[in-house]
Formats: structure tokens, sequence, C-alpha cells
């Protein structure tokens, strides 16, 4: 077996490995918009719905459940008590209406599945073979969850996702914890690793962890974002950027 220069490739769920990222976007859009329209009803204010680009990516993507709603509702000036994580979806809490999302993004996944992208699934499949070290690292609670309905968990050596994050304290995203703690977990040095992720807020944290090749997916048409915000790489797919070129990057680095 070839003795590559990298050792580890940790991946990003949602919009990585499977099509996950709209369906979360349409959860959201659905929780917040209810939310807002009886918010602007009680406030006397106009109703602004909720977008996938004008508050999906900015805000919430590729953040834990509760920054995510934090964030949004700064960007409106909308102040809620945090709660707490057990609050039910009705209370009007930062974290009843996290948890008010979760319900809806289950019933989604429950309903329709879960789709994958093929060039990953091909991807782990050549790590795998190669003797590459996989990882997952996830803002989702349901990251265990949807693998499993994928049938892709057989792949990962390690997961570093929402729930782990809350056992042991993890800072989310552009925060580099997730990454490094996979990365720890697998053994390697961050500097011969690999970061890929759909997210700016994922690109920020590949690049404040020092990771060796951070790899933006401009699954949103948004190269130009994953760029600016230190992406190594830039590709629509990961099959523009594969095995053998990830191979190419770290010997051009020696």
């Amino acid at each position: 077996m070839k003795n590559y220069k990298f050792d580890a490739v940790i991946f990003d769920l949602d919009g990585v490995i499977t099509k996950t990222a709209l369906v979360h976007s349409k959860a959201w859009a659905e929780m917040f918009n209810t939310f807002l329209k009886q918010y602007s009803k009680e406030q006397n204010i106009d109703f602004k719905p909720f977008t996938h680009e004008g508050d999906y990516l900015p805000y919430v993507d590729g953040k834990p459940r509760y920054k995510g709603v934090q964030d949004f509702l700064f960007s409106r000036n909308i102040e809620l008590p945090f709660g707490k994580d057990s609050d039910s979806a009705d209370t009007l809490t930062v974290c009843g209406l996290g948890n008010r999302k979760n319900e809806v993004i289950n019933q989604i996944l429950q309903r329709d599945g879960v789709e994958v992208y093929p060039s990953t699934v091909q991807l782990l499949e050549r790590l795998k073979a190669e003797g590459i070290k996989i990882g997952v690292a996830s803002s989702s609670k349901n990251c265990q969850t949807v693998l499993n309905a994928a049938g892709l968990m057989h792949f990962f050596e390690t997961r570093v996702d929402g729930e782990v994050s809350a056992e042991l304290g993890l800072k989310g995203k552009p925060e580099p914890d997730i990454f490094t703690t996979a990365a720890d977990n697998l053994g390697v040095l961050y500097s011969k690793s690999v970061v890929v992720e759909d997210a700016i807020s994922g690109v920020q944290a590949g690049v404040a962890g020092n990771f060796g090749l951070v790899i933006g997916l401009a699954r949103e048409e948004n190269e130009l974002s994953l760029k600016e915000n230190g992406a190594h790489v830039v590709v629509k797919d990961i099959a523009d950027f594969d095995f053998d070129k990830i191979a190419k990057w770290f010997e051009n680095k020696q």
C-alpha cells in the first residue's frame, strides 16, 4: 500500500455526504416563518419571511442548532430567553424554537429518506481501500441517525457531532473544535489532514484549526464566499478534486 503524505479526511455531513442541506433549510424556514408570523402579529409589525439566501446561509448554515437560532433572532433584533435543552417545541425560547425545528426535520427525513452524493461515497470507498483514516464532524444532533439511514456509518472511525459536542462542551463552527477533536480521536496531525465542507462557517473552522487542506464544496453557487473565507480549494463537487488530486496536493506541499 502506498505511503501517502496525508493521513485523514474529515467530512462535514449535510451538503457534503448527504443531500440534506436543503432539507434543513426548508425545515428552518417552516419553523421560523410560523414563529415570525405570530411574532409580527403580536408586535404589530410587518412580516418578513425567513429565506434560504437571506437568512439560512449567513446565520444558520453549519452552526449548532441553538446558535443558529440565536444568530438569526439577533439579526432581526428579536430577544428571547435561551431556555434549556429539555424545553418543549411549544416553549417560546431559543431552545424551544431549535427543538421545534428538530421535530420538523425528523418528520421530513422519515417521510422522504436520505439521499447521498455518489461522488462522496466513491471517495469514502477509495479512502477506506487506501487505509486513510476517515472522520465525520457535524453540528447536527441527527448525524448518526442520518448516516445509519444512508447505510454509511461503517466508513467512519470517529463521529464528532452535535450530541458529542454537547457532552464534551465543544464550541461550534466557526470555531475548530469539532474538527480538531475528530483529528485527535483519529490520532493524526491537523497539518496532514483534510477538511471537506460546504458551509462558510465550516470552512472558517477548518482554516482556524490549521488543517493541511480545506476543500470547499460550492453547492450554493458560493465559490467566491468559500474562497474568501479561506478554503484552499473550491469545487462544485468532490469529483472535481478526488483522491488523486488530494494526494498530489500534499506531495506538492513537501
